[in-house]
């Protein structure tokens, strides 16, 4: 295996640890956390995290900088967050999961379109399988459909997406590493939440001991790292390997919940699991992650050519 092929498998498995850390966000949340507080528990998610990265990572934006970090900040984490929460409180057993789990076809199209990597017939067809799989794993009975419900999983699923791809389309500026940029938009996200939160919600719950270890473990490995190691993949792999990845997240939230919550697998649950992780693996085959150059980035942001994507797994901002 050569050192590049080597590398991208570094990065693609640096990067399933963040789908994989956001798969026990359920069980967190659950067992640890005040009930009916999606929109706090956004923030609590974001903002610290935030915080931290910023204070590590010491960069500003700069000029348009500004204003991109805000949008992806909107995208991936102020808008993503409230509506998979608020999704997943309104719709029955799985169906957000299911829901959601469109985004790898989503980012193909939109992929399409920002970045001029045309879609192919295995993209789609793996992203199909991808939410077949998904739906075997986590659909449960069926119950009336909460048209809110479908449509705030769906609108997630398309801002996380949109944020993915503008992410990849717009780089980084000229000596920001993936440590800044994640910083940015967490703070951003959890900035843009805080004011609904306090609004919707009213004052923050009282915590306990559980309650105050869940919102740590959400901020720091839950957001903090996971989001980091998302986005540096994001600057290293393509748009639809990354999104390929998302699957692993209900996948290890029903592995999670069999071990550790005493919920049962079935023998349809194991096959959904082995077409999604199969799909999840099939995604991330037969694409060498080059540049886009079918537009020219603003002046000050740093694209990577296909050096720097076949580069040491390990730089860091």
């Amino acid at each position: 295996m050569s050192k590049p092929t080597v590398n991208r498998t570094a990065t693609v498995l640096l990067t399933a640890l963040a789908p994989v850390s956001w798969g026990t966000t359920y069980a967190v949340t659950s067992e640890f956390l005040p009930a009916d507080r999606p929109l706090f528990t956004g923030m609590m998610r974001a903002l610290p995290a935030g915080l931290v990265l910023l204070a590590l990572a010491r960069v500003l934006p700069r000029g348009v900088w500004w204003g991109k970090a805000a949008v992806l900040g909107a995208l991936n984490i102020g808008a993503f967050f409230p509506l998979l929460f608020l999704s997943a409180y309104r719709l029955p057993g799985g169906m957000a999961a299911v829901v959601g789990s469109v985004g790898p076809l989503i980012v193909v199209g939109l992929s399409a379109v920002l970045l001029g990597q045309r879609p192919t017939a295995r993209s789609v067809l793996t992203g199909l399988v991808a939410a077949f799989g998904v739906s075997l794993v986590v659909l449960k009975a069926a119950g009336a459909l909460d048209v809110v419900g479908v449509a705030a999983a769906f609108t997630s699923a398309a801002s996380m997406s949109a944020g993915t791809v503008l992410t990849k389309r717009w780089g980084r500026p000229d000596g920001v590493g993936p440590l800044a940029l994640t910083a940015w938009q967490l703070t951003a996200g959890g900035l843009l939440i805080a004011p609904f939160a306090l609004l919707v919600e009213g004052a923050p719950p009282a915590l306990d001991g559980p309650a105050v270890g869940g919102y740590l473990y959400l901020a720091l490995a839950n957001t903090a790292v996971a989001y980091w190691l998302w986005f540096r993949g994001i600057g290293r792999l393509t748009a639809t390997q990354v999104t390929f990845l998302g699957p692993l997240s209900p996948l290890t939230a029903a592995v999670v919940g069999w071990a550790a919550l005493g919920q049962t697998l079935t023998p349809v649950q194991l096959a959904g699991m082995a077409l999604a992780f199969g799909a999840t693996v099939a995604g991330q085959l037969g694409v060498r992650p080059t540049a886009n150059r079918s537009f020219v980035p603003a002046e000050g942001s740093r694209r990577e050519t296909s050096a720097d994507l076949a580069g040491p797994a390990l730089r860091q901002a």
